[in-house]
Protein backbone atom coordinates (compact mmCIF):
# COMPACT_ATOMS: atom_id res chain seq x y z
CA UNK A 1 0.00 0.00 0.00
CA UNK A 2 1.25 2.98 -1.07
CA UNK A 3 2.01 5.74 2.31
CA UNK A 4 0.01 8.88 1.90
CA UNK A 5 1.85 11.77 1.01
CA UNK A 6 2.45 14.56 3.68
CA UNK A 7 0.30 17.83 3.50
CA UNK A 8 2.17 20.71 2.67
CA UNK A 9 1.79 23.30 5.40
CA UNK A 10 -0.17 26.14 5.24
CA UNK A 11 1.32 28.93 3.28
CA UNK A 12 1.20 32.44 4.89
CA UNK A 13 -2.10 34.33 4.54
CA UNK A 14 -0.98 36.57 1.71
CA UNK A 15 -2.77 40.16 2.28
CA UNK A 16 -5.27 40.70 -0.10
CA UNK A 17 -6.12 44.62 -0.18
CA UNK A 18 -4.03 46.62 -2.21
CA UNK A 19 -3.19 48.92 1.03
CA UNK A 20 -2.97 46.25 3.62
CA UNK A 21 -0.28 48.19 5.48
CA UNK A 22 -2.32 51.18 5.21
CA UNK A 23 -5.35 49.55 6.55
CA UNK A 24 -3.78 48.47 9.53
CA UNK A 25 -1.96 51.88 10.78
CA UNK A 26 -5.85 52.85 10.13
CA UNK A 27 -6.90 50.87 12.42
CA UNK A 28 -3.87 50.79 14.94
CA UNK A 29 -5.02 54.07 15.14
CA UNK A 30 -8.75 53.45 15.74
CA UNK A 31 -8.05 50.85 18.22
CA UNK A 32 -5.93 52.75 20.45
CA UNK A 33 -7.30 52.82 24.34
CA UNK A 34 -7.45 56.91 24.34
CA UNK A 35 -7.48 59.49 20.90
CA UNK A 36 -5.95 62.40 21.73
CA UNK A 37 -9.08 63.80 19.74
CA UNK A 38 -7.72 67.82 20.34
CA UNK A 39 -4.20 66.99 18.74
CA UNK A 40 -6.35 64.92 15.90
CA UNK A 41 -8.21 68.29 15.45
CA UNK A 42 -5.08 70.53 15.10
CA UNK A 43 -3.62 68.19 12.44
CA UNK A 44 -6.72 68.18 10.21
CA UNK A 45 -6.84 72.07 10.62
CA UNK A 46 -3.39 72.52 10.33
CA UNK A 47 -2.97 70.36 7.07
CA UNK A 48 -6.42 70.12 5.53
CA UNK A 49 -8.54 73.35 6.53
CA UNK A 50 -5.83 76.07 6.69
CA UNK A 51 -5.30 75.79 2.98
CA UNK A 52 -9.00 75.82 2.44
CA UNK A 53 -9.35 79.11 4.28
CA UNK A 54 -9.11 77.59 7.81
CA UNK A 55 -12.51 77.54 8.93
CA UNK A 56 -15.07 74.63 8.83
CA UNK A 57 -18.23 73.39 9.67
CA UNK A 58 -18.57 71.33 12.67
CA UNK A 59 -20.42 69.05 11.22
CA UNK A 60 -18.03 68.84 8.28
CA UNK A 61 -15.44 68.31 10.91
CA UNK A 62 -17.24 66.08 12.63
CA UNK A 63 -18.02 63.91 9.24
CA UNK A 64 -14.16 63.80 8.96
CA UNK A 65 -13.11 62.54 11.98
CA UNK A 66 -15.61 59.75 12.57
CA UNK A 67 -13.22 56.92 10.19
CA UNK A 68 -10.53 58.26 13.02
CA UNK A 69 -12.58 56.90 15.76
CA UNK A 70 -13.61 60.41 17.03
CA UNK A 71 -17.56 60.58 17.63
CA UNK A 72 -19.36 63.22 17.98
CA UNK A 73 -19.13 63.93 21.50
CA UNK A 74 -15.38 63.99 21.47
CA UNK A 75 -15.09 66.51 18.54
CA UNK A 76 -17.69 68.49 20.53
CA UNK A 77 -15.86 68.24 23.33
CA UNK A 78 -12.13 69.07 21.44
CA UNK A 79 -13.33 71.91 20.18
CA UNK A 80 -14.70 73.42 23.51
CA UNK A 81 -11.54 72.87 24.94
CA UNK A 82 -9.48 74.37 22.39
CA UNK A 83 -11.36 77.43 21.89
CA UNK A 84 -11.01 77.76 25.75
CA UNK A 85 -7.02 77.40 25.13
CA UNK A 86 -7.36 79.68 22.36
CA UNK A 87 -6.93 77.83 19.41
CA UNK A 88 -9.73 78.04 17.72
CA UNK A 89 -13.04 81.03 17.65
CA UNK A 90 -16.49 80.55 17.14
CA UNK A 91 -18.94 81.99 13.91
CA UNK A 92 -22.43 81.34 14.29
CA UNK A 93 -24.31 81.13 10.79
CA UNK A 94 -27.63 80.20 11.52
CA UNK A 95 -28.09 77.21 13.74
CA UNK A 96 -25.21 75.80 12.85
CA UNK A 97 -21.70 77.05 13.71
CA UNK A 98 -18.20 77.39 12.14
CA UNK A 99 -14.82 76.76 13.74
CA UNK A 100 -11.78 79.18 12.85
CA UNK A 101 -8.12 79.12 13.87
CA UNK A 102 -7.92 82.34 15.88
CA UNK A 103 -4.94 84.50 15.37
CA UNK A 104 -2.58 82.81 17.71
CA UNK A 105 -4.07 79.55 16.59
CA UNK A 106 -2.73 80.70 13.13
CA UNK A 107 0.48 81.71 14.28
CA UNK A 108 1.68 78.24 15.92
CA UNK A 109 0.30 76.54 13.05
CA UNK A 110 1.83 78.35 10.49
CA UNK A 111 5.43 77.87 12.44
CA UNK A 112 4.86 74.73 12.90
CA UNK A 113 3.96 74.30 9.21
CA UNK A 114 7.56 75.20 8.32
CA UNK A 115 9.67 72.77 9.79
CA UNK A 116 6.08 69.90 9.07
CA UNK A 117 6.57 70.27 5.32
CA UNK A 118 10.26 71.74 4.70
CA UNK A 119 12.09 70.40 2.23
CA UNK A 120 14.75 70.19 4.23
CA UNK A 121 16.17 70.74 7.94
CA UNK A 122 17.02 74.33 7.88
CA UNK A 123 20.33 75.78 8.14
CA UNK A 124 22.29 76.61 11.45
CA UNK A 125 23.37 80.49 12.29
CA UNK A 126 26.08 78.78 14.88
CA UNK A 127 23.81 80.10 17.55
CA UNK A 128 22.00 79.29 20.48
CA UNK A 129 18.69 80.32 21.91
CA UNK A 130 18.38 80.04 25.46
CA UNK A 131 15.30 79.95 27.59
CA UNK A 132 15.94 80.85 31.62
CA UNK A 133 13.45 80.52 33.70
CA UNK A 134 13.85 82.83 36.79
CA UNK A 135 11.61 83.42 39.67
CA UNK A 136 9.57 81.17 41.81
CA UNK A 137 7.66 78.02 39.82
CA UNK A 138 4.89 75.38 41.29
CA UNK A 139 5.94 72.68 40.30
CA UNK A 140 3.00 71.70 37.89
CA UNK A 141 3.92 75.05 36.36
CA UNK A 142 7.38 73.89 35.58
CA UNK A 143 6.02 70.59 33.99
CA UNK A 144 3.81 73.23 31.87
CA UNK A 145 6.93 74.81 30.95
CA UNK A 146 8.61 71.50 30.11
CA UNK A 147 6.34 70.04 28.36
CA UNK A 148 5.14 72.97 25.99
CA UNK A 149 8.98 73.60 25.49
CA UNK A 150 9.51 70.11 24.57
CA UNK A 151 7.13 69.83 21.79
CA UNK A 152 8.28 72.74 20.58
CA UNK A 153 12.40 71.00 20.31
CA UNK A 154 13.65 72.65 23.31
CA UNK A 155 16.26 70.72 25.11
CA UNK A 156 16.41 70.92 29.01
CA UNK A 157 20.25 71.88 31.06
CA UNK A 158 20.50 71.95 34.50
CA UNK A 159 19.76 75.27 36.28
CA UNK A 160 16.29 75.89 34.81
CA UNK A 161 17.53 76.32 31.37
CA UNK A 162 16.39 75.22 28.01
CA UNK A 163 18.08 75.80 24.84
CA UNK A 164 17.24 75.65 20.91
CA UNK A 165 20.01 75.81 18.17
CA UNK A 166 16.94 77.57 15.57
CA UNK A 167 13.71 78.40 17.14
CA UNK A 168 12.02 81.29 16.40
CA UNK A 169 11.63 82.77 20.03
CA UNK A 170 9.11 85.10 19.63
CA UNK A 171 6.75 82.35 18.47
CA UNK A 172 8.05 79.75 21.64
CA UNK A 173 6.42 82.79 23.67
CA UNK A 174 2.84 82.95 21.24
CA UNK A 175 2.80 79.10 22.25
CA UNK A 176 3.62 79.37 25.99
CA UNK A 177 0.54 81.40 26.19
CA UNK A 178 -1.51 79.38 24.30
CA UNK A 179 -0.59 76.75 26.22
CA UNK A 180 -1.65 78.75 29.57
CA UNK A 181 1.63 80.55 30.92
CA UNK A 182 1.35 83.88 29.27
CA UNK A 183 1.00 85.46 32.75
CA UNK A 184 5.04 83.84 33.57
CA UNK A 185 6.52 86.03 30.37
CA UNK A 186 8.52 88.28 32.55
CA UNK A 187 9.94 84.97 34.64
CA UNK A 188 11.35 84.00 31.21
CA UNK A 189 14.83 85.39 29.94
CA UNK A 190 15.57 85.28 26.40
CA UNK A 191 18.81 84.90 25.44
CA UNK A 192 20.79 84.73 21.99
CA UNK A 193 24.30 82.68 22.14
CA UNK A 194 27.61 82.01 20.18
CA UNK A 195 29.85 79.73 21.52
CA UNK A 196 33.27 80.75 21.46
CA UNK A 197 36.30 79.21 19.92
CA UNK A 198 38.49 78.17 23.27
CA UNK A 199 40.70 75.70 23.47
CA UNK A 200 40.25 72.82 26.09
CA UNK A 201 36.17 74.14 26.63
CA UNK A 202 33.22 71.40 26.09
CA UNK A 203 32.21 71.32 22.85
CA UNK A 204 28.47 71.49 21.18
CA UNK A 205 28.50 68.26 21.02
CA UNK A 206 28.97 67.75 24.99
CA UNK A 207 25.93 70.63 24.81
CA UNK A 208 23.67 68.00 22.74
CA UNK A 209 24.29 65.32 24.60
CA UNK A 210 23.45 66.64 27.66
CA UNK A 211 20.27 68.57 26.41
CA UNK A 212 18.42 65.84 24.07
CA UNK A 213 18.48 62.03 24.20
CA UNK A 214 19.07 61.44 19.99
CA UNK A 215 19.21 57.77 20.34
CA UNK A 216 15.29 57.69 21.76
CA UNK A 217 14.90 60.20 18.96
CA UNK A 218 17.02 58.58 16.34
CA UNK A 219 14.89 55.42 17.52
CA UNK A 220 11.42 57.40 17.20
CA UNK A 221 12.54 57.79 13.27
CA UNK A 222 13.78 54.52 12.58
CA UNK A 223 10.24 53.07 13.50
CA UNK A 224 8.42 55.66 11.46
CA UNK A 225 10.58 54.58 8.65
CA UNK A 226 9.65 50.88 8.67
CA UNK A 227 5.82 51.89 9.20
CA UNK A 228 5.52 54.01 6.12
CA UNK A 229 8.31 52.61 3.78
CA UNK A 230 5.47 49.86 3.40
CA UNK A 231 2.69 52.14 2.94
CA UNK A 232 4.69 54.27 0.28
CA UNK A 233 5.57 51.34 -1.93
CA UNK A 234 2.02 49.94 -1.39
CA UNK A 235 0.63 53.86 -3.07
CA UNK A 236 2.96 53.33 -5.61
CA UNK A 237 1.57 50.23 -6.66
CA UNK A 238 -2.36 51.02 -6.54
CA UNK A 239 -3.41 54.63 -5.39
CA UNK A 240 -6.08 55.16 -2.67
CA UNK A 241 -9.47 55.81 -2.58
CA UNK A 242 -10.59 59.63 -1.67
CA UNK A 243 -11.64 58.52 1.54
CA UNK A 244 -8.83 56.24 2.13
CA UNK A 245 -6.85 58.73 0.96
CA UNK A 246 -7.45 61.39 3.44
CA UNK A 247 -7.20 59.15 6.04
CA UNK A 248 -3.53 58.39 5.53
CA UNK A 249 -2.24 61.46 4.87
CA UNK A 250 -3.99 62.84 8.20
CA UNK A 251 -2.06 60.04 9.84
CA UNK A 252 1.06 60.86 8.18
CA UNK A 253 0.72 64.07 9.06
CA UNK A 254 -0.27 63.15 12.38
CA UNK A 255 2.88 61.06 13.08
CA UNK A 256 5.36 62.73 11.33
CA UNK A 257 4.23 66.01 13.06
CA UNK A 258 4.39 65.03 17.18
CA UNK A 259 7.57 63.20 16.13
CA UNK A 260 8.93 66.56 14.15
CA UNK A 261 8.27 68.55 17.06
CA UNK A 262 10.22 66.89 19.00
CA UNK A 263 13.29 67.16 16.42
CA UNK A 264 15.61 70.36 17.54
CA UNK A 265 16.27 70.56 13.89
CA UNK A 266 20.43 70.16 14.89
CA UNK A 267 22.36 70.91 12.04
CA UNK A 268 24.25 68.01 10.32
CA UNK A 269 27.77 68.44 11.68
CA UNK A 270 26.01 67.96 15.59
CA UNK A 271 24.33 64.44 14.25
CA UNK A 272 25.53 61.27 14.62
CA UNK A 273 26.43 59.28 11.32
CA UNK A 274 23.69 58.31 9.27
CA UNK A 275 20.93 59.87 10.93
CA UNK A 276 17.50 58.79 9.80
CA UNK A 277 15.72 62.14 10.32
CA UNK A 278 16.30 63.10 6.73
CA UNK A 279 15.73 59.49 5.18
CA UNK A 280 12.04 60.09 7.11
CA UNK A 281 11.38 63.24 6.02
CA UNK A 282 12.32 62.09 2.79
CA UNK A 283 9.76 59.21 2.93
CA UNK A 284 6.96 61.97 4.37
CA UNK A 285 7.45 63.93 1.25
CA UNK A 286 6.75 60.87 -1.10
CA UNK A 287 3.73 59.18 0.49
CA UNK A 288 2.28 63.43 0.87
CA UNK A 289 2.80 63.36 -2.81
CA UNK A 290 1.07 60.19 -3.51
CA UNK A 291 -1.64 60.87 -0.95
CA UNK A 292 -2.77 64.77 -1.66
CA UNK A 293 -4.97 64.47 -5.13
CA UNK A 294 -7.01 62.20 -3.58
CA UNK A 295 -7.62 63.18 -0.63
CA UNK A 296 -8.27 66.99 -1.64
CA UNK A 297 -11.21 65.08 -3.87
CA UNK A 298 -12.57 63.83 -0.61
CA UNK A 299 -12.27 67.14 1.32
CA UNK A 300 -14.18 68.52 -2.29
CA UNK A 301 -17.04 66.43 -0.84
CA UNK A 302 -16.69 66.70 2.46
CA UNK A 303 -15.49 69.92 4.06
CA UNK A 304 -17.90 72.85 3.99
CA UNK A 305 -18.47 76.28 5.52
CA UNK A 306 -21.88 76.65 7.79
CA UNK A 307 -23.23 78.51 4.84
CA UNK A 308 -22.49 75.56 2.84
CA UNK A 309 -19.97 77.21 0.57
CA UNK A 310 -17.06 74.66 -0.43
CA UNK A 311 -13.66 76.74 -0.39
CA UNK A 312 -11.35 75.37 -3.20
CA UNK A 313 -7.58 74.87 -1.84
CA UNK A 314 -4.98 77.75 -2.15
CA UNK A 315 -2.66 76.83 -4.93
CA UNK A 316 0.64 77.24 -1.90
CA UNK A 317 -1.14 73.41 -0.61
CA UNK A 318 0.73 71.91 -4.12
CA UNK A 319 4.40 73.66 -3.00
CA UNK A 320 4.20 71.38 0.50
CA UNK A 321 7.64 69.53 0.85
CA UNK A 322 8.99 71.23 -2.38
CA UNK A 323 12.55 73.59 -2.00
CA UNK A 324 11.14 77.31 -2.47
CA UNK A 325 14.07 77.88 -4.92
CA UNK A 326 12.90 74.86 -7.51
CA UNK A 327 9.51 74.45 -9.78
CA UNK A 328 6.83 72.40 -7.73
CA UNK A 329 6.58 69.01 -8.90
CA UNK A 330 3.17 68.02 -7.59
CA UNK A 331 1.15 69.36 -10.24
CA UNK A 332 -1.27 72.00 -10.09
CA UNK A 333 -4.95 72.02 -8.45
CA UNK A 334 -7.52 70.68 -10.24
CA UNK A 335 -10.00 73.24 -11.87
CA UNK A 336 -13.18 73.49 -10.87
Amino acid sequence: MTPAKPRPSPAAPVPTSPHAHLSARWDAFVRQDRVQAGSLIITVFGDAVLPRGGRLWLGSLIQLLAPLGVNERLVRTAVYRLVQEGWLVTQACGRRTDYLLSPSGQARIAEAARQIYAARAPRWDLHWRLLLATGTWSARERDRLRRSLFWQGYGELAGNTFIHPSADVAATFDALHADGLGARRADLLALRAERLPLRGTAADRELVRLAWNLEALAQAYIGFEQRYASIVAELERAPASPPLAFVGRTLLIHDWRRLLLRDPQLPQELLPRDWPGERARQLTRRAYRLLLQPAEQHLDQTLQWADGYVPAAAPWLWQRFEPLDDECSLGTPRPR
